[in-house]
């Protein structure tokens, strides 16, 4: 780790402007990398800090030896937190970056941002269904980020990709399933997609439970509370998905039926 890099953390004086600076510099790439995260983390939403974040997405010096993108992966994160729609297309153009995590990156900065020009390039990056949707050869991830993809299609609200999503449902790695059964339960509001996730909280793997969880939460199934509060996982989890699940629904739920069943429970997790 460089010098520069862990005086940034260490210092809570570190400002925009140095941030801005560092990312600008091509010498120290620690120091590029955590600006880039700094930038995204304090919302720092000046047009200069979002100019260096864009242009970090093009970047070729920081370069993993097996050809990952850290600096761009760490912008398209930032900028996803910035509530600034120029980096639209400098971000939709990351979905075509070879980096699987630029990728994924990106996929998600574009659901944080919920614009719809986004969802014609995501539906772009199913297309071949689950046949296509493999394991890279020897890489821990598939062709896609697919989980992140379906995500933000989801939330983008993207009915059109129905379709697409809903072979996804029997992928060969359950957080992907999952992802499909969250996307498909927010296009449709059916309530079989939201008991797949349901069912997912008795698996047996303490990391899938969390992942359902989450997912669950961001649904807004109600139903989904009782199952919610009693899965086998951290009570501080627990309660991030119950307070995510609640402010869903009242997003399309103005009468917030069964909030004060929501209440108690969380009550219980304290």
């Amino acid at each position: 780790m460089s010098d520069s890099y862990s005086a940034a953390v260490d210092n809570p004086a570190y400002t925009v402007e140095q941030a801005i600076a560092n990312i600008q510099q091509r010498e120290d790439l620690g120091a590029r990398y955590y600006a880039a995260w700094w930038l995204g983390r304090f919302r720092v939403r000046q047009p200069e800090a979002i100019s260096a974040l864009i242009a970090a997405l093009e970047d070729e010096s920081d370069r993993t030896p097996d050809g990952g993108y850290p600096l761009r992966r760490n912008a398209a994160s930032a900028l996803g937190k910035l509530d600034d729609l120029s980096c639209l297309p400098a971000l939709i153009a990351c979905l075509d970056c070879e980096d699987y995590y630029v990728r994924e990156s990106a996929a998600q900065a574009l659901e944080m941002l919920q614009d719809r020009s986004a969802i014609a390039p995501l539906k772009k990056l199913l297309e071949g269904g689950i046949e296509v949707a493999v394991l890279v050869a020897g890489k821990p991830h598939l062709v896609q980020p697919y989980e992140a993809i379906i995500e933000a299609l989801g939330t983008l609200q993207a009915t059109e990709a129905i379709p697409l999503i809903e072979p996804f449902l029997k992928h060969f790695v359950e957080k992907v399933r999952y992802a499909a059964a969250r996307a498909l339960y927010q296009l449709t509001a059916n309530p079989h997609y939201g008991d797949i996730l349901i069912n997912a909280l008795q698996g047996e793997e303490l990391q899938l439970r969390r992942s359902a969880l989450m997912d669950l939460g961001a649904t807004g199934y109600l139903p989904a509370a009782p199952a919610i509060a009693n899965t086998l996982a951290e009570n501080s989890l627990k309660l991030v998905a119950l307070k995510e699940l609640l402010e869903n629904h009242l997003k399309t739920n103005s009468r917030g039926e069964n909030i004060s069943e929501i209440l108690t429970l969380m009550d219980s997790l304290l």
